[in-house]
């Protein structure tokens, strides 16, 4: 069955996760089935909220994929594809599943409406989801050794999640939710009401740009730290252009805070990734 897992893995992944998706898309074919597995049981993960009606059958979701990973049931986890990639791609590169658990754990903050507190929650948060990916797939491009230094990934991870709440705060806010630093929101007198009506302020935009700032802060630490690992951990990292120019669009056109933001097309993003990818070999 694993081939087809790994098959329907990389089905989920272009149509759920287009970015990640396009970034595997520069690894090399040996390692690409496990990354694609690891990155698809995120995007399953993470879209767990748009598919339920509330927290509770949310949490049961997690639950399973807790248990999955745990070893509970095994026989009949492996009849979900996802999770027969995921446990395959675990086994074949020695992977710690507790590292994913903790990644579970951070997720069960998207079930609830309580606001992302402060900075240090939110880097909290980013390095359990967005870092913890691209350090196991340094991990699985390792033959499943140990990366020592996580600057990398801690650094890259952090600035992908900023940007993605950025360019995702409309769709977010839309939901009753907020998932950028309430304390930099609140720091400019923004207001939870403002958020949630989609109510444009010059207290919104200035805290937004801080996050902003953030981001390009991190980007730029990111850089050299990808740089010192062996040329063969750097395709991990691949998604690093696409960030960067979304992070661009967003600052130039970041007006309109709650409108749905520009995006490179597919062929664009490709190039991008082709062209860093050449350049950091």
């Amino acid at each position: 069955m694993a081939s087809e897992s790994f098959a329907y893995s990389a089905q989920v992944l272009r149509e759920t996760d287009r970015d990640r998706y396009l970034a595997t898309l520069a690894l090399p074919a040996e390692a690409r089935d496990g990354v694609t597995a690891l990155l698809a049981f995120n995007a399953d993960v993470a879209a767990i909220r748009e598919r339920v009606t509330g927290p509770a059958p949310g949490e049961i979701r997690l639950q399973w994929w807790n248990d999955a990973l745990s070893g509970d049931g095994h026989g009949a986890v492996r009849q979900n594809p996802l999770a027969d990639a995921l446990l395959d791609t675990l086994d074949r590169y020695a992977l710690p599943p507790g590292t994913l658990q903790r990644l579970i754990g951070a997720r069960r903050f998207d079930l609830y409406d309580d606001p992302m507190p402060d900075l240090e929650s939110f880097e909290g948060y980013a390095g359990e989801t967005a870092a913890t990916l691209l350090q196991l797939s340094a991990m699985i491009l390792n033959d499943g050794l140990a990366v020592e230094h996580g600057d990398a990934a801690g650094h890259l991870g952090v600035a992908q999640a900023m940007v993605g709440h950025l360019r995702a705060f409309g769709h977010v806010s839309a939901q009753g939710r907020i998932m950028l630093p309430w304390s930099i929101l609140a720091a400019n007198g923004v207001r939870e009401g403002e958020i949630f009506t989609a109510t444009d302020s010059e207290g919104l935009h200035a805290a937004l740009s801080q996050v902003a700032d953030l981001a390009k802060e991190h980007l730029a630490k990111a850089r050299p730290a990808i740089a010192a690992l062996q040329p063969k951990l750097r395709p991990a990292f691949a998604i690093l252009p696409v960030v960067e120019a979304q992070l661009l669009h967003w600052v130039r056109n970041g007006e309109t805070p709650f409108s749905l933001p520009r995006d490179d097309a597919d062929w664009r993003k490709i190039a991008r990734i082709t062209w860093w990818t050449l350049r950091n070999r």
